[in-house]
């Protein structure tokens, strides 16, 4: 419960001394890069080298010897490891962060240098941006840049990142993704959203009810890949070497159930949250908000509609959402992003849980656009190498979020794999069943971004034909684990938990809906360590699933809710269901 008890009441009025943590962070971005923060120019320093992650400085890279060469890609695999694909390199820059700069023709060998040892990996680079550090009387200069090195792993098709899309009702969510995704802008009546529909209802009233995915790539040297360039999906998966893949999720209050399911059950990287310029923070937007907060993911915002309002009404909702983002349920420092240096920093910066860029966009006119596209370009996968490779070498477990029946296929589910890796004709377990049991299954294809792949390893998302297992046994919750593992489900569990509001007190016997990763179910409180629970209050409680055991494990984040009424928490003890039907 260490994170959850940060995220408590965003929506309280009383505000709270930031200043220290503000001017900390803005001093960081500024540092970083960031010339409209706090208006001022760049400073000549960065902060020092870290041994950790994926960014490594250089002074200069003239004329290296094999054995240097030898040791500097080793360095460099080392750094897109860390970087899970994506390593910074500034050139002309010491290891204490001083900006020493480069003249041109040295700065023309650290790139030759540079571009030796990506060819060694078969790595691409990209400059992402330069700063001239001196400029001599004599015309002499010196600069700085800053590259971003690229290199799909070798386990993988491409680097992998997942986007969840959130905002109140008609901000123009779909449209957005739309405008990315097809590569053409909007005629200023939602056509560019009519492709993401998965449904009828959906076109007539113009409102996401499901969730819908959508991709959007990026080559090497950083160029949008999408459908203006491409025909179909294989081709842009062929020719990314980064894919954002992007979970559009519904607006509207009555959906909610879906858009947290969206949220628990996708485990996205990151969440976008979309504001409309002209009517500002309504609806479900602090809500949306909230509930990314509780969940840990880091989110950025994008102002939509910028085209649509005066610029006194535009500065009224960035006023307003900044009061939101600096109020002490958030505690985030919100940068806007008005040019190229602001979007690399941003990106590199956003994991520190510290800021929170904002994008200013049209739909229509195509208003700094490619500016997010580029943030979507650089942003860094947020687990650790060591994290992803811990879980792929752990016991398969993948959780059930849809249910498909294919002609001449069969039943097949999609899911996320959270840990370990499936392949085809691997033999699992498939449960848990209405009385808890497993049964075993047998993997006949695997497919990915609607691509068939040999294997999937933890973190990914895809798709799993099943044989031996008829459609009407599956429901949506349900996990493949591996067989060696003894499975287990429960229909009681303790955690810790964390209201964020119910208007008036909770007590045993209260009822609520409760999200697990994919895990959807109606629960009842059985037990309080206390005689009850308000709003802002901590508390350890028994909840019991109403219906059917479940496969959850201790650890895991959930919210709940029933009607105004939220919390969240985490598990702490798993109560192993034994009535079972052999």
């Amino acid at each position: 419960m260490e994170q959850v008890g940060h995220v408590i009441d965003m929506f309280s009025p009383e505000p709270e001394n930031m200043e220290n943590d503000t001017i900390e962070t803005m001093q960081f971005f500024n540092m970083k890069g960031n010339s409209n923060a706090m208006g001022t120019e760049m400073p000549s320093a960065l902060p020092p080298e870290e041994e950790e992650g994926n960014v490594e400085y250089k002074l200069k890279l003239v004329n290296p010897s094999e054995f240097r060469i030898e040791h500097l890609v080793t360095q460099m695999k080392w750094r897109l490891e860390e970087g899970h694909g994506e390593a910074i390199y500034e050139i002309g820059v010491e290891d204490n962060g001083f900006l020493a700069g480069l003249t041109d023709e040295d700065l023309d060998a650290s790139l030759a240098t540079l571009n030796k040892m990506a060819d060694r990996l078969g790595a691409s680079l990209e400059i992402l941006r330069e700063k001239i550090v001196e400029e001599g009387s004599d015309g002499v200069r010196k600069r700085a840049l800053e590259v971003l090195v690229r290199k799909v792993p070798d386990d993988q098709q491409f680097i992998d990142l997942k986007l969840a899309v959130l905002g109140n009702v008609d901000v123009g969510k779909s449209t957005l993704l739309g405008v990315l995704t097809q590569g053409e802008l909007d005629n200023g009546r939602g056509r560019a959203r009519l492709n993401l529909f998965r449904h009828l209802h959906e076109i007539q009233s113009g409102r996401t009810s499901s969730i819908s995915y959508e991709i959007l790539g990026f080559d090497g040297n950083g160029q949008v890949v999408n459908y203006s360039a491409c025909n179909s999906v294989e081709e842009i998966c062929e020719r990314s070497s980064k894919l954002v893949t992007l979970i559009d999720l519904a607006g509207h209050h009555k959906y909610l159930k879906t858009t947290i399911f969206g949220l628990t059950g996708n485990c996205p990287d990151f969440a976008m949250l979309v504001v409309s310029a002209n009517t500002g923070i309504v609806g479900t937007t602090k809500e949306h908000l909230g509930y990314a907060l509780a969940l840990d993911v880091p989110v950025f915002v994008v102002i939509n509609k910028v085209d649509m309002c005066r610029p006194a009404v535009l500065e009224r909702t960035l006023t307003q959402l900044e009061q939101i983002l600096k109020s002490p349920g958030v505690k985030r420092v919100p940068i806007r992003i008005q040019n190229s240096d602001d979007a690399i920093t941003a990106a590199g910066s956003l994991d520190s849980r510290k800021i929170t860029p904002i994008f200013m966009v049209s739909c229509v006119n195509g208003r700094n656009l490619d500016l997010l596209k580029q943030f979507l370009n650089i942003l860094p996968p947020v687990t650790p190498s060591s994290e992803r490779e811990r879980l792929a070498q752990d016991m398969t477990e993948f959780q059930i979020d849809e249910l498909f029946s294919v002609p001449d296929v069969g039943p097949v589910v999609g899911g996320l794999i959270q840990r370990g890796s499936i392949r085809e004709g691997d033999n699992l377990l498939l449960g848990p069943a209405d009385n808890g049991s497993f049964r075993e299954v047998k993997v006949k294809t695997v497919h990915r971004n609607r691509l068939p792949c040999r294997l999937i390893q933890a973190g990914q998302a895809a798709c799993v034909a099943l044989a031996d297992v008829e459609r009407d046994v599956l429901r949506k919750g349900m996990v493949l684990v591996s067989p060696e593992c003894t499975p287990s489900c429960c229909k009681e569990f303790e955690a810790d938990v964390y209201v964020l509001f119910h208007n008036r007190s909770i007590t045993v016997g209260f009822q609520t809906t409760i999200h697990i990763g994919t895990v959807c179910q109606t629960a009842v409180i059985t037990h309080i360590d206390r005689s009850h629970i308000r709003t802002n209050e901590k508390a350890r409680v028994t909840f019991t699933f109403k219906f059917k055991p479940e496969h959850i494990r201790v650890g895991s984040r959930l919210l709940f809710r029933d009607g105004r009424s939220k919390g969240m928490g985490e598990v702490t003890k798993v109560k192993q269901y034994e009535e079972i039907n052999r």
